[in-house]
């Protein structure tokens, strides 16, 4: 079934209740187009209005521990939404895993289908996103590690501040192959790294402390793991726990 008839089936079904809320949600970088959807989803049914801020794991972090805005964490990882709860940022109990996620090599132009041939051949620039903020960078480094290619081959890294910019650095030619979310290059040929090069990408949510009792931020973590939200992710190449 298609993501777009998922969600038109989602949305014929839907009633608006009254006593709406907001909850501003940070969303890890690789999550981006799949969050859009589910926040069109969830604030049909609702009613509730839902604001979606993107960026690297470890810099939403930051920004929540600083006193961010935020309402709920969808994290690249577990550590951090772990940490929040450790910290007293977060409330205790509400964590989950939303997603697993899968890491891809992709080039623009460039056969990456083969991957290690590929990563053993000419190019100038191997772009992958900051592995001290983003989870998918440290899968990066790790699958890299692992193949015993890390040290050849750092010199030619570029580093995005997260997943997304590291696929704009291959789209935009700057970097010839990149790491990226399989999710972001699913309609595309890429090499799925194999899972055993690297430890799980688990995706965490949290409910933080300052949306403990708002509507919109319960009710959108309950959301994620509703049957229509996880057949969604799923459908955009994800794995649901």
């Amino acid at each position: 079934m298609s993501r777009l008839l998922l969600v038109s089936l989602f949305l014929a079904g839907t009633a608006v209740p009254s006593l709406a809320e907001s909850v501003n949600v940070a969303v890890a970088a690789n999550f981006t187009a799949v969050a859009e959807e589910l926040a069109a989803m969830f604030e049909a049914e609702s009613g509730h209005e839902v604001e979606l801020s993107f960026g690297a794991t470890g810099q939403l972090y930051t920004q929540i521990s600083q006193a961010a805005p935020y309402g709920v964490f969808l994290a690249a990882d577990t550590e951090r939404p772990e940490k929040a709860i450790a910290e007293g940022l977060a409330v205790d109990g509400s964590f989950f895993v939303y997603a697993e996620g899968q890491l891809a090599l992709y080039g623009e132009g460039v056969d990456a289908e083969n991957g290690e041939a590929a990563l053993s051949g000419n190019f100038a620039k191997l772009a992958i996103a900051d592995p001290q903020a983003a989870p998918y960078g440290q899968a990066a480094v790790e699958a890299l590690t692992a193949l015993g290619l890390y040290e050849a081959l750092q010199p030619k890294l570029v580093i995005g501040e997260n997943i997304s910019q590291a696929l704009q650095f291959i789209e935009s030619g700057n970097a010839e192959l990149g790491f990226v979310a399989a999710s972001q290059v699913a309609d595309k040929p890429f090499w799925l790294v194999p899972a055993d090069l690297h430890e799980p990408i688990s995706q965490g949510a949290v409910l933080l402390k300052t949306s403990e009792g708002n509507a919109a931020a319960e009710g959108f973590l309950a959301f994620l793991r509703s049957e229509a939200a996880v057949a969604l992710i799923e459908a955009s190449g994800y794995s649901v726990p």
